[in-house]
Protein backbone atom coordinates (compact mmCIF):
# COMPACT_ATOMS: atom_id res chain seq x y z
CA UNK A 1 0.00 0.00 0.00
CA UNK A 2 1.60 3.59 -1.01
CA UNK A 3 2.21 5.79 1.40
CA UNK A 4 0.11 9.25 0.98
CA UNK A 5 0.74 12.84 2.19
CA UNK A 6 -2.31 12.29 4.48
CA UNK A 7 -0.29 9.70 5.95
CA UNK A 8 2.61 12.17 6.38
CA UNK A 9 0.57 14.90 7.65
CA UNK A 10 -0.73 12.63 10.49
CA UNK A 11 2.34 11.04 11.64
CA UNK A 12 4.33 14.37 11.52
CA UNK A 13 0.76 16.07 13.30
CA UNK A 14 1.15 18.92 10.62
CA UNK A 15 -1.45 19.62 7.91
CA UNK A 16 -2.01 18.10 4.38
CA UNK A 17 -0.64 21.39 2.84
CA UNK A 18 1.82 22.10 5.38
CA UNK A 19 3.47 18.85 3.95
CA UNK A 20 2.72 20.15 0.07
CA UNK A 21 4.63 23.28 0.99
CA UNK A 22 7.47 21.27 2.57
CA UNK A 23 7.77 19.29 -1.05
CA UNK A 24 8.08 22.83 -2.86
CA UNK A 25 10.17 24.18 -0.77
CA UNK A 26 8.34 27.39 0.48
CA UNK A 27 9.61 29.70 2.43
CA UNK A 28 6.53 29.94 4.42
CA UNK A 29 7.21 26.88 6.42
CA UNK A 30 9.94 26.90 9.40
CA UNK A 31 13.26 24.93 8.77
CA UNK A 32 12.54 22.63 11.81
CA UNK A 33 9.05 21.90 10.47
CA UNK A 34 10.64 20.92 7.21
CA UNK A 35 13.42 19.08 9.09
CA UNK A 36 10.36 17.38 11.09
CA UNK A 37 7.97 16.27 7.75
CA UNK A 38 11.46 15.02 6.17
CA UNK A 39 11.64 12.62 8.92
CA UNK A 40 8.41 11.32 8.62
CA UNK A 41 9.04 10.83 5.05
CA UNK A 42 12.23 8.72 5.08
CA UNK A 43 10.34 7.04 8.16
CA UNK A 44 7.65 5.86 5.63
CA UNK A 45 9.03 5.45 3.09
CA UNK A 46 7.11 8.61 1.32
CA UNK A 47 7.83 9.21 -2.55
CA UNK A 48 6.60 11.62 -4.96
CA UNK A 49 4.56 10.79 -7.31
CA UNK A 50 5.77 12.68 -9.98
CA UNK A 51 3.25 11.59 -12.80
CA UNK A 52 0.32 13.19 -10.60
CA UNK A 53 2.19 16.28 -9.40
CA UNK A 54 2.72 16.70 -13.48
CA UNK A 55 -0.96 16.40 -13.90
CA UNK A 56 -1.61 18.77 -11.26
CA UNK A 57 0.64 21.18 -11.09
CA UNK A 58 0.94 21.38 -14.76
CA UNK A 59 4.75 21.18 -14.10
CA UNK A 60 7.55 18.55 -15.02
CA UNK A 61 10.14 19.79 -12.59
CA UNK A 62 12.45 19.88 -15.10
CA UNK A 63 15.23 21.96 -16.75
CA UNK A 64 15.88 21.83 -20.70
CA UNK A 65 19.62 22.30 -21.28
CA UNK A 66 21.07 23.48 -25.34
CA UNK A 67 24.22 22.44 -25.79
CA UNK A 68 26.27 24.33 -27.91
CA UNK A 69 27.63 21.64 -30.34
CA UNK A 70 26.33 18.21 -30.53
CA UNK A 71 26.51 16.20 -27.59
CA UNK A 72 28.83 14.04 -28.83
CA UNK A 73 31.05 17.37 -29.58
CA UNK A 74 30.40 18.71 -25.87
CA UNK A 75 31.48 16.24 -23.67
CA UNK A 76 34.79 16.06 -25.30
CA UNK A 77 35.28 19.84 -23.89
CA UNK A 78 35.29 19.68 -20.33
CA UNK A 79 33.31 23.03 -19.83
CA UNK A 80 30.70 21.41 -20.48
CA UNK A 81 30.75 18.89 -17.68
CA UNK A 82 31.46 21.42 -15.31
CA UNK A 83 28.89 23.81 -16.25
CA UNK A 84 26.17 20.80 -16.06
CA UNK A 85 27.35 20.43 -12.33
CA UNK A 86 26.46 23.75 -11.35
CA UNK A 87 23.27 23.47 -12.90
CA UNK A 88 22.71 20.21 -11.48
CA UNK A 89 23.60 21.37 -8.10
CA UNK A 90 21.08 23.81 -7.95
CA UNK A 91 18.37 21.86 -9.65
CA UNK A 92 18.53 19.19 -7.17
CA UNK A 93 17.90 21.31 -4.57
CA UNK A 94 14.83 22.54 -5.98
CA UNK A 95 13.92 18.62 -6.27
CA UNK A 96 14.51 19.79 -10.65
CA UNK A 97 15.79 17.17 -13.17
CA UNK A 98 17.70 18.29 -16.27
CA UNK A 99 17.41 17.08 -19.98
CA UNK A 100 19.80 17.38 -22.54
CA UNK A 101 19.75 18.04 -25.83
CA UNK A 102 21.10 15.43 -28.03
CA UNK A 103 21.05 16.16 -31.64
CA UNK A 104 24.10 16.22 -33.96
CA UNK A 105 23.74 19.12 -35.94
CA UNK A 106 22.65 22.26 -35.11
CA UNK A 107 19.62 22.12 -37.20
CA UNK A 108 18.96 18.66 -35.25
CA UNK A 109 19.29 20.22 -32.09
CA UNK A 110 16.47 22.97 -32.82
CA UNK A 111 14.03 20.04 -33.54
CA UNK A 112 15.23 18.69 -30.24
CA UNK A 113 14.00 21.79 -28.72
CA UNK A 114 11.06 22.29 -30.66
CA UNK A 115 9.97 18.82 -29.51
CA UNK A 116 10.59 19.36 -25.86
CA UNK A 117 8.50 22.51 -26.10
CA UNK A 118 5.57 21.02 -27.93
CA UNK A 119 6.06 17.82 -26.29
CA UNK A 120 5.70 20.01 -22.99
CA UNK A 121 8.66 18.12 -21.47
CA UNK A 122 9.87 21.25 -19.51
CA UNK A 123 9.44 24.27 -17.67
CA UNK A 124 12.16 26.07 -18.69
CA UNK A 125 15.50 25.91 -20.91
CA UNK A 126 19.32 26.96 -20.23
CA UNK A 127 20.85 27.48 -23.79
CA UNK A 128 24.82 27.28 -23.27
CA UNK A 129 25.67 29.55 -25.76
CA UNK A 130 24.72 32.66 -27.78
CA UNK A 131 25.53 32.85 -31.61
CA UNK A 132 24.79 34.47 -34.34
CA UNK A 133 22.18 33.02 -36.74
CA UNK A 134 21.16 30.88 -34.30
CA UNK A 135 17.16 29.75 -34.44
CA UNK A 136 16.77 28.49 -30.84
CA UNK A 137 16.00 31.96 -29.08
CA UNK A 138 14.00 33.31 -31.39
CA UNK A 139 11.70 30.36 -30.75
CA UNK A 140 12.17 30.21 -27.42
CA UNK A 141 10.63 34.09 -27.28
CA UNK A 142 8.01 33.23 -29.78
CA UNK A 143 6.62 30.58 -27.71
CA UNK A 144 7.24 32.83 -24.44
CA UNK A 145 9.02 29.82 -23.18
CA UNK A 146 11.07 30.78 -19.97
CA UNK A 147 14.98 30.44 -20.98
CA UNK A 148 18.12 31.85 -19.79
CA UNK A 149 21.29 32.00 -22.09
CA UNK A 150 24.95 31.65 -20.98
CA UNK A 151 26.58 34.79 -22.73
CA UNK A 152 25.54 37.65 -23.77
CA UNK A 153 22.50 38.06 -26.26
CA UNK A 154 23.45 38.41 -29.93
CA UNK A 155 20.02 40.75 -30.14
CA UNK A 156 17.13 41.19 -27.73
CA UNK A 157 19.65 41.52 -25.01
CA UNK A 158 16.44 43.44 -22.77
CA UNK A 159 14.73 40.95 -23.32
CA UNK A 160 16.52 37.96 -22.40
CA UNK A 161 17.73 36.96 -18.66
CA UNK A 162 21.45 35.90 -19.45
CA UNK A 163 24.50 34.74 -17.40
CA UNK A 164 28.05 35.51 -18.08
CA UNK A 165 31.68 36.68 -17.91
CA UNK A 166 32.60 40.13 -18.97
CA UNK A 167 34.16 39.05 -21.80
CA UNK A 168 35.77 41.95 -23.74
CA UNK A 169 37.20 42.83 -19.76
CA UNK A 170 38.96 39.20 -19.48
CA UNK A 171 40.37 39.05 -23.04
CA UNK A 172 41.66 42.54 -22.09
CA UNK A 173 43.27 41.29 -19.03
CA UNK A 174 44.84 38.31 -20.37
CA UNK A 175 47.15 40.30 -23.41
CA UNK A 176 47.98 43.16 -20.83
CA UNK A 177 49.00 39.85 -18.55
CA UNK A 178 51.42 38.99 -21.08
CA UNK A 179 52.44 42.83 -22.03
CA UNK A 180 53.09 43.34 -18.72
CA UNK A 181 55.60 40.44 -19.00
CA UNK A 182 57.16 42.40 -22.11
CA UNK A 183 55.46 40.98 -24.75
CA UNK A 184 55.20 42.98 -27.84
CA UNK A 185 54.41 40.27 -30.39
CA UNK A 186 50.93 38.34 -29.45
CA UNK A 187 48.95 36.02 -31.26
CA UNK A 188 44.72 35.63 -30.47
CA UNK A 189 43.35 32.04 -31.68
CA UNK A 190 39.81 31.61 -31.03
CA UNK A 191 37.07 29.75 -31.78
CA UNK A 192 33.90 30.16 -34.05
CA UNK A 193 33.99 34.04 -34.05
CA UNK A 194 29.90 33.42 -34.23
CA UNK A 195 29.32 32.66 -31.02
CA UNK A 196 29.73 36.05 -29.18
CA UNK A 197 31.93 35.13 -26.16
CA UNK A 198 35.01 34.92 -29.29
CA UNK A 199 34.24 38.22 -30.50
CA UNK A 200 34.09 39.88 -27.15
CA UNK A 201 37.37 38.06 -25.98
CA UNK A 202 38.84 39.30 -29.50
CA UNK A 203 38.05 42.85 -29.10
CA UNK A 204 39.45 42.93 -25.57
CA UNK A 205 43.02 41.37 -26.93
CA UNK A 206 42.62 43.96 -29.41
CA UNK A 207 41.50 47.00 -26.87
CA UNK A 208 44.97 45.94 -25.02
CA UNK A 209 46.99 46.05 -27.44
CA UNK A 210 45.80 49.36 -29.52
CA UNK A 211 45.56 51.09 -25.60
CA UNK A 212 49.38 49.75 -25.28
CA UNK A 213 50.44 51.27 -28.52
CA UNK A 214 51.00 48.22 -29.85
CA UNK A 215 51.00 47.19 -33.50
CA UNK A 216 47.84 44.93 -34.45
CA UNK A 217 48.69 42.42 -36.67
CA UNK A 218 46.20 40.63 -38.36
CA UNK A 219 48.13 37.87 -39.56
CA UNK A 220 48.17 36.97 -35.73
CA UNK A 221 44.91 36.58 -35.70
CA UNK A 222 43.68 32.76 -36.26
CA UNK A 223 40.10 30.67 -35.85
CA UNK A 224 40.12 27.22 -35.10
CA UNK A 225 37.99 24.70 -36.55
CA UNK A 226 38.27 21.19 -36.08
CA UNK A 227 40.54 20.26 -39.02
CA UNK A 228 43.07 23.35 -39.42
CA UNK A 229 45.21 23.63 -36.19
CA UNK A 230 47.82 22.45 -37.78
CA UNK A 231 47.32 25.20 -40.89
CA UNK A 232 46.89 28.51 -38.45
CA UNK A 233 50.28 27.28 -36.65
CA UNK A 234 52.30 26.78 -39.46
CA UNK A 235 50.81 30.32 -40.70
CA UNK A 236 51.99 31.60 -37.82
CA UNK A 237 55.09 30.46 -37.21
CA UNK A 238 56.17 30.87 -41.13
CA UNK A 239 55.76 34.53 -41.32
CA UNK A 240 59.66 36.75 -40.85
CA UNK A 241 58.40 37.99 -37.66
CA UNK A 242 56.69 35.21 -35.21
CA UNK A 243 54.01 36.19 -31.69
CA UNK A 244 56.47 35.40 -28.91
CA UNK A 245 52.78 35.31 -26.94
CA UNK A 246 49.29 33.58 -27.86
CA UNK A 247 46.07 34.25 -25.93
CA UNK A 248 43.65 31.23 -27.08
CA UNK A 249 40.21 30.96 -26.03
CA UNK A 250 39.55 28.00 -24.13
CA UNK A 251 41.99 25.18 -22.33
CA UNK A 252 41.00 22.66 -25.04
CA UNK A 253 42.18 24.66 -27.81
CA UNK A 254 45.07 25.41 -25.60
CA UNK A 255 46.12 21.67 -25.67
CA UNK A 256 46.25 21.29 -28.90
CA UNK A 257 48.05 24.11 -29.68
CA UNK A 258 50.42 22.94 -27.41
CA UNK A 259 50.72 19.73 -29.13
CA UNK A 260 51.69 21.20 -32.11
CA UNK A 261 54.51 23.51 -30.85
CA UNK A 262 56.35 20.99 -29.22
CA UNK A 263 56.00 19.58 -32.85
CA UNK A 264 57.97 21.96 -34.73
CA UNK A 265 60.56 22.54 -32.03
CA UNK A 266 58.77 25.55 -29.50
CA UNK A 267 59.07 25.07 -26.17
CA UNK A 268 56.59 26.53 -23.78
CA UNK A 269 57.23 28.94 -22.12
CA UNK A 270 60.94 29.41 -22.87
CA UNK A 271 59.68 30.27 -26.93
CA UNK A 272 56.53 31.47 -26.59
CA UNK A 273 53.68 32.37 -23.57
CA UNK A 274 50.68 31.04 -23.56
CA UNK A 275 47.83 32.54 -21.78
CA UNK A 276 43.62 30.46 -21.97
CA UNK A 277 40.51 30.62 -20.79
CA UNK A 278 38.18 28.48 -18.59
CA UNK A 279 39.86 26.30 -15.68
CA UNK A 280 39.08 23.40 -15.70
CA UNK A 281 41.21 19.97 -14.82
CA UNK A 282 43.47 19.87 -17.80
CA UNK A 283 44.89 23.29 -17.39
CA UNK A 284 46.63 21.87 -14.22
CA UNK A 285 47.26 18.47 -15.70
CA UNK A 286 48.84 20.18 -18.91
CA UNK A 287 52.47 20.01 -19.40
CA UNK A 288 53.30 23.01 -18.97
CA UNK A 289 50.75 23.88 -16.79
CA UNK A 290 48.29 26.87 -18.26
CA UNK A 291 48.24 30.12 -17.31
CA UNK A 292 44.61 30.74 -17.14
CA UNK A 293 41.35 33.60 -17.37
CA UNK A 294 39.53 31.35 -14.68
CA UNK A 295 35.48 32.40 -15.82
CA UNK A 296 34.50 30.26 -12.63
CA UNK A 297 32.31 28.00 -14.92
CA UNK A 298 30.59 26.13 -12.28
CA UNK A 299 29.15 29.15 -10.73
CA UNK A 300 28.06 30.25 -14.61
CA UNK A 301 26.04 27.21 -14.30
CA UNK A 302 24.90 27.29 -10.80
CA UNK A 303 23.57 31.01 -11.29
CA UNK A 304 22.01 30.18 -14.46
CA UNK A 305 19.70 27.65 -13.11
CA UNK A 306 19.23 29.62 -9.96
CA UNK A 307 18.15 32.13 -12.31
CA UNK A 308 16.12 30.66 -14.69
CA UNK A 309 13.83 28.64 -11.76
CA UNK A 310 13.12 31.74 -10.22
CA UNK A 311 12.02 33.10 -13.65
CA UNK A 312 9.68 29.98 -14.04
CA UNK A 313 8.13 30.82 -10.98
CA UNK A 314 7.79 34.39 -11.79
CA UNK A 315 7.38 34.82 -15.77
CA UNK A 316 6.70 38.62 -15.18
CA UNK A 317 10.13 39.07 -13.15
CA UNK A 318 12.67 41.74 -15.03
CA UNK A 319 15.15 40.28 -17.31
CA UNK A 320 18.23 41.06 -15.72
CA UNK A 321 21.72 39.93 -16.16
CA UNK A 322 24.08 38.10 -14.13
CA UNK A 323 27.83 39.04 -14.52
CA UNK A 324 29.92 36.17 -13.03
CA UNK A 325 33.77 38.13 -12.44
CA UNK A 326 37.07 36.11 -14.10
CA UNK A 327 40.41 36.19 -12.27
CA UNK A 328 44.05 35.03 -14.02
CA UNK A 329 44.75 31.83 -12.54
CA UNK A 330 49.04 32.24 -12.31
CA UNK A 331 51.04 28.79 -13.31
CA UNK A 332 53.80 28.04 -15.76
CA UNK A 333 52.79 28.29 -19.70
CA UNK A 334 54.31 32.11 -19.39
CA UNK A 335 57.60 33.88 -18.71
CA UNK A 336 58.98 37.52 -19.23
CA UNK A 337 60.50 38.80 -22.29
CA UNK A 338 64.31 39.21 -22.02
CA UNK A 339 65.37 42.30 -23.70
CA UNK A 340 68.43 42.14 -25.62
Amino acid sequence: MSVTIKDVAKKANVSPSTVSRVLSDSDKISEKTKRKVRKVMNELGYHINYNARVLVQKSTKTIGIVMKHSATHSWHNPFFPEVLRGISTYCHKLDYSISLTTGESEESIYKEVVKMVHGKRIDGIIVLYSKKDDKVVPFLIEHQVPFVVIGKPMEHTNEIMYVDNDNVQAGKEAAEFLIDLGHEEIGFIGDNPDFQVIQDRMNGFKEALLSNDLFYRDEYIKYVNDNNNRKIVTELFNQEITPTALVISSDIQAIGILKLLHEIGYRVPDDISIVTFNKTFITELSIPSLTTVNTQTYQLGYESSRCLIELINEPEMFKRSVIIPTVIEVNDSHQKVLKV
